[in-house]
């Protein structure tokens, strides 16, 4: 479960943005960490001389102007929810001092902050549900202007789906003179290979089924957190998860690995990505569910559907999906369609395989595990969608309820939850195990 509050206080090393005017400084609206790029190894801090600064935001009826006292080169937009905001990336920009101007009040509230060394970005807090359309920058490059169309909830989400647009600089605004950039040259580290691969633990025999455990959140990314007792879901997750691969290591039927054995953040693609790469059998997301109403309680498995089974499945996969843009930045870069695209033959299969192991697991995991009632719901959840993977993500309880915190807070409960949950994953292996031995007697 994801929460994408954060405080501006120095939060796990990230380097972090100085932010600029509010509409109100008593307004509602809780402060947010806008998440900088840091470079390993490498601190390179300098403002170019032809960043413009920003010189205010003007609403005036359905039209918002965005001013700088330079040209900018360029900008992008893309949406937010839960609470809603229009986030603007504008490049060669910097932070600035100027004021905004309120207007209808369709923006409660405009903050900024400096993204990179040449990007800045603004964002405005929506008091109501809207788009940005025939958005352009002036041909001096010293405005960017597009007007606010007003929505329902559910085409707001469905823009907030769409992910960045463009809005590139005027082409005759090469014809402006550039001013002279001061730069410093510094050695280009290799490129990355991406995020380095977990150890596989259990049995030497390759032959043996692979099993990706992911405990959900992690680093800055705490997850739910309960208000009495501070637990956090990203701690919770992951002390699940090293139980339930200590008991499958301990079984030696399965061969097991962690997405995360650490306190760190993964992208949600590269947590199946992770279970792609490995060549795994089966994935399991760890999280724990939270709700305003503190008596819900009970464990929950949720696969992969492209329509939610009901509202609060809706709920969950709007929040979850949310983790690939932490703090504002899209880190996933996924369209709206992709999910579609994902959902050929391949998938299909492995979405049977999933639905068939989650009410397994229910079964298996149910003398160790308090479940709800609808112990099965099906979600759209991005950590879900390894077209060739079967995939479950596993909402053990929930925090934010008292004995379901003390319990997946507990190691009696983490052992509980282990037990059932390797009980599900040998029955799961063993009958396939048995239907490929009457495939082939057949």
């Amino acid at each position: 479960m994801l929460n994408p509050e954060f405080s501006v206080g120095t939060l796990n090393g990230l380097a972090q943005m100085k932010f600029g005017w509010t509409a109100d400084g008593s307004a509602s609206h809780k402060r947010r960490m806008l998440q900088s790029i840091a470079l390993a190894g490498t601190i390179l801090m300098a403002v170019p001389g032809s960043a413009g600064g920003i010189s205010g935001v003007d609403v005036r009826d359905d039209r918002v102007v965005v001013r700088f006292d330079d040209r900018v080169n360029g900008a992008s937009a893309f949406l937010l929810d839960a609470p809603r905001r229009i986030a603007l990336d504008i490049n060669g920009a910097h932070m600035g001092r100027g004021r905004f101007t309120p207007g209808n009040g369709a923006i409660a509230a405009v903050r900024q902050g400096q993204l990179s060394d040449d990007t800045a970005r603004v964002v405005l807090d929506l008091s109501t549900p809207a788009t940005l359309g025939n958005a352009r920058l002036a041909q001096d490059g010293k405005s960017l202007s597009f007007s606010l169309q007003g929505v329902t909830d559910s085409r707001f989400r469905a823009e907030v789906g769409k992910g960045r647009t463009r809005f590139d600089a005027p082409a005759d605004m090469a014809a402006y003179p550039q001013k002279r950039i001061h730069s410093i040259t510094v050695p280009i580290p290799a490129a990355s290979r991406g995020v380095s691969l977990p150890q596989v633990e259990g049995t030497n025999n390759g032959a043996r089924p692979l099993v990706v455990i992911d405990a959900g959140h992690g680093g800055h990314d705490p997850g739910a957190i309960n208000k009495e007792n501070g637990k956090r879901e990203k701690d919770v997750t992951l002390a699940i998860a090293q139980a339930i691969r200590d008991q499958l290591v301990k079984s030696g039927r399965v061969r097991v690995a962690l997405t995360r054995d650490d306190d760190k953040f993964l992208v949600l693609q590269e947590r199946y990505g992770i279970a792609r790469k490995l060549g795994a059998d089966l994935f399991i997301s760890v999280h724990a569910d939270a709700a305003e109403n503190t008596e819900a309680h009970g464990a929950t498995v949720y696969t992969l559907s492209e329509t939610a089974s009901d509202r609060e499945a809706a709920r969950l996969a709007a929040r979850e999906n949310k983790a690939d843009i932490i703090n504002g930045v899209n880190l996933g870069g996924q369209s709206g369609d992709v999910s579609s695209i994902l959902i050929d033959l391949t998938q299909r299969e492995s979405m049977n395989i999933s639905a068939n192991f989650a009410r397994l697991l229910q079964r298996e995991a149910a003398p160790y595990v308090p479940f709800r009632s609808a112990y099965h719901r099906f979600a759209s959840l991005m950590v879900l969608k390894a077209p060739d993977t079967p995939s479950v993500l596993f909402e053990t309880g929930y925090i934010s309820n008292a004995d379901d915190s003390a319990f997946l807070s507990s190691r009696e409960g983490q052992g509980k939850i282990a037990r059932g949950v390797a009980r599900a994953i040998e029955v799961h292996f063993a009958r396939k195990l048995a239907m490929r031995g009457e495939a082939a007697g057949g």
